[in-house]
C-alpha cells in the first residue's frame, strides 16, 4: 500500500494542513492500492508565499544558473524512468508501450529548454526602444492524470528557463506520478521556494491558486470545463493564462491515402493512451466511395488493439482511469446506439472474460453524423467515430463543424493536396501524414480547445512579459 503524506513546499517535504485522504485504485484490478492525504487552501497559500519569496532572486538568476537547473532535472528524471513507468501503469492503467514511448519527453522537455535559454535574448533593441523580456512572478501550473510528468515537465521547464518559480497542482488521481516527481525534484537541488508541488482537489487548492492575488500566471492542462472555470477565477487580477485543453480532432482519410498505413495512423490516434488523450484523433472522416474499404481495413486493424493486463507487452489498450470514466463512457455507447448509430466494432461493457478492471472494449461507430452527440462531445476514451464525406470541400467542413480546435491529421499520398486541406483546417495543430506534433513548434488550440501555446521559444515566452524601455 502506497501511502503519500507529504506536499513539497519551499524544498522540503511537509505534511500538509489538509487532513482528507483520497484514495488511489488500481484501475485495472478496481482495487485501493493507496491512499493521499490532500493539501487545502492553507497548503496553497503557503505554496505560493514560498514561491512569491523565491522569486525576487530567482528572477535575477543567470542564464548559466539556470540551464544548470534544467540539466540537473533532466538527469533526476531520467534517473527515475522506472519508477515512472511503474507509477502510469498501476495508477491509471497506462500500456508499456505508451509509458516507454512518451514518457522520454519529461528529461526531453528540460534539455531542449536549457538548449533555447542558453542562446535566447532576453533584450533586444527595436528602434529607440530597449525590449526586456521579464519573468511573469510565480506561475500556477495544473496539470492532469493522464501522462502527469511530461505535462509537469513541459510546464516547469519553460517557467523555469524564464525565471519565474512555481507552485504545480497536480490530480489527485496522479499522486503515485507527482510522488515520484517531487523526489527528483528534490534530488536536482533546485533552490528552495522555486518548484512546489501540492496535490489537491480543483475544488479548493486549484480555485485558491487561480484567485490569488500572487499568482500572475496559469499554466494548465485538463477538460474545457475547468478551463473556463479557471478563466473566470483569473479575470479579477487579469492573470496570464496558458489553457490546453479538450479536443475533438478529425482525422481526414483523402481518398488517394494508402489505407494500409493510414487506418492505424488513425485507430492509434484515437485509442492511445488508452482513448484518454485531448489530442486524439477521435472522429475519422472517410471519402464515401471508399467507405467499405476504410472500414475494412478497421477491422483487420483491431487486432492491434487487444484490451488486457497493461503490465503484459502484448496489451494496446488498458483500462480507463476510474469507475466514473468507466460509467461516462458507457455512456456515450449506450447513446451511440439510441442516436441511430451502427458499432463496427466493440460495443457496450466490458471485453469477454473480464469481470473486474475499468476495461472498455475499443468501439468504432458507422452511420454517424457530425450532428450527433457523440461525434460533437469529447468522450476521453478508446470510442471513435467514422463519417463519410464526398469531396475535400466536404471534408474540410466536417472537420471544422465543431467547438474543438486542438489536433488534426490529414493522410494523403498528394503532399501538395494534403498541404491545401491543412491549411484550411481549424486546429492550433494540423499533422500530415503522421499522428505526433513536432515538440519545438507551438501546441495548443483555437476555439473551446484553449488558449496560447507550449513547446520551445513559444512555451518559454508564455512565462515572460515584454517591457519597453524608451530613450
Amino acid at each position: 500500500m502506497h501511502n503519500i503524506d507529504k506536499v513539497y513546499i519551499d524544498g522540503k517535504f511537509v505534511t500538509p494542513h489538509g487532513t482528507e485522504r483520497s484514495p488511489v485504485f488500481n484501475p485495472a484490478t478496481e482495487e485501493v492500492i493507496g491512499e493521499v492525504r490532500l493539501a487545502d487552501e492553507t497548503d496553497a497559500r503557503a505554496a505560493v508565499a514560498a514561491a512569491n519569496r523565491a522569486f525576487a532572486s530567482f528572477s535575477k538568476s543567470s542564464k548559466a544558473e539556470r540551464v544548470a537547473i534544467l540539466n540537473r532535472l533532466s538527469a533526476a528524471f531520467s534517473d527515475r524512468m522506472g519508477d515512472f513507468q511503474a507509477a502510469m501503469t498501476e495508477e491509471y492503467g497506462a500500456v508499456r508501450g505508451i509509458a516507454q514511448g512518451l514518457l522520454p519527453f519529461a528529461p526531453k522537455m528540460f534539455d531542449e529548454a536549457a538548449a533555447l535559454l542558453a542562446s535566447y535574448e532576453f533584450t533586444r533593441t527595436q528602434g529607440p526602444s530597449t525590449i526586456v523580456m521579464q519573468p511573469l512572478g510565480v506561475a500556477a501550473v495544473i496539470t492532469p492524470w493522464n501522462l502527469s510528468v511530461v505535462f509537469i515537465a513541459q510546464k516547469v521547464a519553460s517557467a523555469i528557463a524564464a525565471g519565474a518559480t512555481i507552485v504545480v497542482k497536480p490530480s489527485e488521481l496522479s499522486a503515485l506520478q507527482t510522488q515520484i516527481v517531487a523526489e527528483a525534484v528534490d534530488a536536482a537541488d533546485v533552490p528552495p521556494g522555486v518548484i512546489n508541488i501540492v496535490t489537491g482537489r480543483g475544488s479548493v487548492v486549484g480555485d485558491t491558486l487561480t484567485s490569488h492575488p500572487d499568482v500572475a500566471k496559469v499554466g494548465f492542462t485538463g477538460s474545457t470545463a475547468v478551463g473556463q472555470q479557471i478563466m473566470r477565477n483569473a479575470a479579477d487580477t487579469f492573470k496570464r493564462l496558458t489553457l490546453e485543453l479538450g479536443g475533438k480532432g478529425p482525422t481526414i482519410l483523402l481518398d488517394d491515402a494508402d489505407l494500409a498505413t493510414a487506418v492505424p495512423a488513425a485507430l492509434t490516434s484515437g485509442f492511445l493512451n488508452n482513448g484518454q488523450t485531448c489530442f486524439a484523433g477521435t472522429r475519422i472522416l472517410a471519402p464515401r466511395r471508399k467507405l467499405d474499404e476504410v472500414l475494412a481495413a478497421i477491422e483487420s486493424a483491431m487486432p492491434a488493439f487487444q484490451v488486457g493486463d497493461p503490465k503484459d507487452p502484448a496489451t494496446g489498450v488498458g483500462p480507463v482511469v476510474s469507475q466514473k470514466q468507466f460509467e461516462r463512457v458507457q455512456s456515450y455507447i449506450k447513446l451511440g446506439l439510441e442516436e441511430g448509430a451502427q458499432i463496427l466494432t466493440g460495443g457496450e461493457g466490458r471485453p469477454e472474460g473480464m469481470d473486474k478492471g475499468w476495461f472498455v472494449k475499443p468501439t468504432v461507430f458507422t452511420g454517424v453524423t457530425n450532428e450527433m452527440r457523440i461525434a460533437r462531445e469529447e468522450i476521453f476514451g478508446p470510442v471513435l467515430v467514422v463519417i463519410p464525406f464526398d469531396d475535400d470541400d466536404e471534408a474540410v467542413r466536417i472537420a471544422n463543424d465543431t467547438d474543438y480546435g486542438l489536433q488534426a491529421q490529414v493522410f494523403s499520398s498528394d503532399l501538395e493536396r494534403a498541404q491545401r486541406v491543412a491549411h484550411r483546417v481549424e486546429a492550433g495543430t494540423v499533422l500530415i501524414n503522421r499522428i505526433f506534433a513536432d515538440h519545438e513548434a507551438p501546441f495548443g488550440g483555437i476555439k473551446q480547445s484553449g488558449i496560447g501555446r507550449e513547446h520551445y521559444t513559444y512555451g518559454l515566452e508564455a512565462y515572460l512579459e515584454p517591457r519597453a524601455i524608451t530613450a
